[in-house]
């Protein structure tokens, strides 16, 4: 986790180096004119990084300072994988949320009469989800 905090400080500092120097770069170009786009994203870029870098030293101080498994040199790959959960990997449920999530966002863009189709879908769908463990050859 150290590795991963120093990783973001120095992508922070990358990131607003570059929009200081985009900034004046841009300025002395084009006549003393800012160009907000590039500048705010490169600043909010390493903002960003700020602040998972702050959610980082957050975690390392929750955990005590315990060292992660990738700051150790004997440490073994299975050491950082955590158990995630329970997932069926036969479900076909996931491709059906990701389908009626499809026809809702379509019928926000365009055709206005598929939103509620697109909601009911995405209703099934995820009751059909989250109760798949509780119907058929799976139940528990």
């Amino acid at each position: 986790m150290r590795a991963s905090i120093i990783l973001m400080a120095v992508l922070a500092g990358f990131f607003f180096l570059c929009s200081a120097a985009y900034t004046l770069w841009h300025i002395a170009a084009y006549g003393g004119r800012v160009e907000w786009a590039g500048t705010l994203g490169m600043a909010l870029t390493g903002l960003m990084a700020v602040l998972i870098g702050f959610y980082l030293v957050l975690v390392r101080r929750g955990q005590h300072g315990a060292e992660h498994p990738s700051d150790r040199l004997e440490a073994e790959i299975d050491d950082a994988d955590p158990e995630e959960g329970h997932f069926s990997p036969w479900s076909w449920w996931p491709f059906a949320v990701g389908a009626a999530l499809a026809v809702l966002f379509l019928s926000i863009a365009g055709p206005t009469f598929l939103i509620p189709i697109g909601a009911g879908l995405l209703l099934v769908t995820l009751v059909g989800w989250v109760y798949e463990h509780y119907r058929g050859n799976f139940t528990h």
